[in-house]
C-alpha cells in the first residue's frame, strides 16, 4: 500500500496534489451540508468558493502584470479554496464584501508584503488577520469539525508524505498539546475538555497539513522546520493570550512566518536563461545567470517556476537540485527527458533568453558535513547524480580533498553524466568513482561494474563502510533499496542521508 501511495505521489506535484485535496474537501462539505450533517447551505459553500476564486484570480493577474512577475494560477486557486474553507459560507451583502476583501488582500500580500520578491506571510492567514483587525470580520475556521476531521486527516497525511515534513508536524503537535495543558492549568480550566476540543473541534489539523507546510513561507531545512512548528504550536491554543489579545490560528501561523523569513533564504529571483547543454542522451543541463549572487551550499535545491500555456496536472513549478557549484557564478540544473513528458519539461525545451523564469525557496540538508575528516560514500542512480556534480565541482574549485567513494548506476555508458567532473576529481583529489551499468547491452570495452548497486557491491567497493556517512540520491524506489542494503550491512541510520526535495514530479 505504501509503495502504491508513493508511486502516485511521485507523479503529481505538491501544488496540484494540494489543489485536488482542497477541491475534494469542498465537495465533501457540500455533500455533508446537503445531508444535513453540516449547518450550512450547499449553495452558500459553492457561491463563496466561486466568489473567492474569481477575486483571487483577477487580483493575482492584476498584480502579476503590475509587478511584471510570472503568474501561477495554481497559487490563486489554492488560496481561494483555503479561504473558502475557513470563512463561514453564507450569502449576504456584508459577507460578499468580506470575501472580496479577504481574496484581494491575500493576493496583494504576495506582492506588497514582500522583500526581495519573496512574500513573507501565508496569503490566506494574513488576509483573515487583516480583515479581523481592519473590518471586524473574522474567519470561523468552520473546516474544524468532527464530521470533516477524517477527510482532513487522510488527505493531509498524503500532503505531509509528499513534502516529507513530518518533523515539522510532530513538533507543532507536541507544542500544541503541551501549551494547551500549561495554559489550561494556569487559567484553572478543564485540561481534558480543552485537549478534546483542540483535537476534534478545532482547526489544528487543517492548519498543520495545509498552511503550516506551505513551502514558500516555511523553512526548508529540518532543524528550522522543527523550531518553526514548535513556535506556531506553542501559541496556537485559543486560551493563549498576551494582554487582551487572544491567539487565533492565523496569528500563530503569522508569527511562525516571521521566524521562517528571518532565518531562511529571503530572495525570489528571475535568472536569465543562458544555454542548454546536452550531456547525455535525453539528459541536458540548463544554465542560468542570476541577477544577484546566491549563497547556497552544494547539494541544495531551489523551486523553479516556468509559466506556460496548457500546463498539465504537474503544474508550472518544480523543485530541482542544483547541479552547479557556488564557485561557478551560474545556476545549473540537470534534467532528464522522457517520451510523453510533462508540459513543464516541454516548455523547458523551447526556452530562450526572454523566457520568464522565477526561482526561490532555497533549502535542503543534503550537503557536505562541516567536518572535513569525515569519510563519505555517494550513491547515485540516474539523474540523482546532480547533487554530486555540485559537491564534487565545489571540492575541486576549493581544493578540498576528502575521502569519498562515488557509486554511480546508469542503464548505459552513454547515459553517464558529469564523468568529466568526476574524472578530474579522481586525478586532483583522489575521489574513487565506481560506475555500474544495469542495461541489457554492455559496451565491448566496458571496464566498470555491471548490475544494480546492492549490499555486496557496497561492501566490496567501500570496505570501511561502517566508518562512512552515506549519501543516497535517485528515484524513490532506488533510495528505499539502498537504505535496506545499508541496514543489512549494519550501517547506522544516523550515517545515512537521502536527497529529498519537495517537488515532486
Amino acid at each position: 500500500m505504501v509503495r502504491w501511495i508513493d508511486y502516485f505521489l511521485d507523479r503529481i506535484t505538491m501544488y496540484r496534489l494540494l489543489l485536488y485535496y482542497l477541491i475534494a474537501l469542498l465537495l465533501i462539505a457540500v455533500g455533508l451540508s446537503w445531508a444535513g450533517v453540516l449547518p450550512y447551505h450547499p449553495e452558500d459553500i459553492i457561491f463563496s468558493a466561486s466568489i473567492l476564486t474569481l477575486v483571487c484570480m483577477v487580483t493575482n493577474e492584476v498584480f502579476a502584470r503590475t509587478y511584471k512577475a510570472p503568474t501561477n494560477f495554481e497559487s490563486a486557486y489554492i488560496t481561494a479554496l483555503i479561504l473558502a474553507l475557513i470563512i463561514t459560507p453564507k450569502i449576504n451583502g456584508d459577507q460578499i464584501m468580506f470575501y472580496a476583501a479577504a481574496g484581494g488582500l491575500a493576493m496583494a500580500s504576495k506582492y506588497m508584503l514582500a522583500i526581495h520578491k519573496r512574500h513573507i506571510f501565508n496569503p490566506a492567514a494574513i488576509a483573515v488577520a487583516l480583515t479581523a483587525f481592519g473590518f471586524g470580520q473574522s474567519a470561523s475556521w468552520w473546516i474544524g469539525t468532527v464530521s470533516m476531521l477524517p477527510y482532513v486527516v487522510i488527505g493531509g497525511l498524503l500532503i505531509v508524505r509528499k513534502v516529507r515534513r513530518f518533523t515539522m508536524i510532530i513538533s507543532f503537535m507536541a507544542a500544541v498539546w503541551v501549551s494547551t495543558i500549561v495554559v489550561s492549568l494556569a487559567g484553572h480550566h478543564d485540561v481534558l475538555a480543552n485537549l478534546q476540543k483542540t483535537a476534534l473541534h478545532s482547526s489544528i489539523w487543517f492548519l498543520a497539513f495545509v498552511m503550516l507546510t506551505e513551502p514558500l513561507t516555511s523553512p526548508a531545512t529540518k532543524a528550522k522546520q522543527m523550531w518553526y512548528g514548535f513556535i506556531v504550536g506553542a501559541i496556537f491554543p485559543p486560551q493563549f493570550h498576551i494582554g487582551t489579545q487572544y491567539s487565533t490560528p492565523e496569528l500563530s501561523l503569522l508569527v511562525g512566518n516571521v521566524f521562517a523569513f528571518a532565518t531562511g533564504f529571503r530572495r525570489r529571483l528571475t535568472p536569465k536563461f543562458l544555454r542548454k547543454e546536452e550531456i547525455a542522451p535525453d539528459i541536458a543541463d540548463f544554465v542560468f545567470r542570476p541577477e544577484k549572487s546566491i549563497n547556497y551550499k552544494p547539494g541544495q535545491y531551489m523551486e523553479w517556476t516556468l509559466p506556460h500555456n496548457k500546463s498539465d496536472s504537474r503544474g508550472v513549478r518544480r523543485y530541482f537540485t542544483l547541479a552547479s557549484s557556488p564557485t561557478e557564478g551560474t545556476l545549473r540544473i540537470g534534467v532528464r527527458f522522457y517520451p510523453n513528458g510533462s508540459s513543464f519539461k516541454r516548455a523547458m525545451q523551447s526556452m530562450d533568453g526572454s523566457t520568464p523564469v522565477a526561482v526561490g525557496d532555497l533549502g535542503g540538508d543534503f550537503v557536505l558535513p562541516a567536518d572535513r575528516s569525515k569519510k563519505l560514500a555517494f550513491i547515485a542512480g540516474g539523474i540523482g547524480v546532480t547533487p554530486y556534480r555540485s559537491m564534487v565541482k565545489y571540492l575541486i574549485d576549493t581544493k578540498d580533498s576528502r575521502a569519498i567513494t562515488l557509486l554511480y548506476s546508469e542503464v548505459s555508458a552513454e547515459e553517464l553524466a558529469y564523468t568529466n567532473i568526476f574524472d578530474q576529481a579522481e586525478r586532483e583529489l583522489g575521489l574513487k568513482t565506481v560506475y555500474t551499468l544495469t542495461g541489457p547491452k554492455m559496451p565491448s570495452n566496458w571496464a566498470g561494474r555491471t548490475g544494480f548497486i546492492n549490499a555486496e557491491m557496497i561492501a566490496k567497493e567501500v570496505p570501511d563502510y561502517r566508518e562512512r556517512i552515506f549519501y543516497i540520491s535517485g528515484s524513490h524506489t532506488m533510495v528505499m533499496a539502498m537504505q535496506a542494503a545499508l541496514k543489512s550491512l549494519g550501517v547506522p541510520r544516523t550515517h545515512v542521508k537521502t536527497d529529498f526535495f519537495p517537488g515532486y514530479a
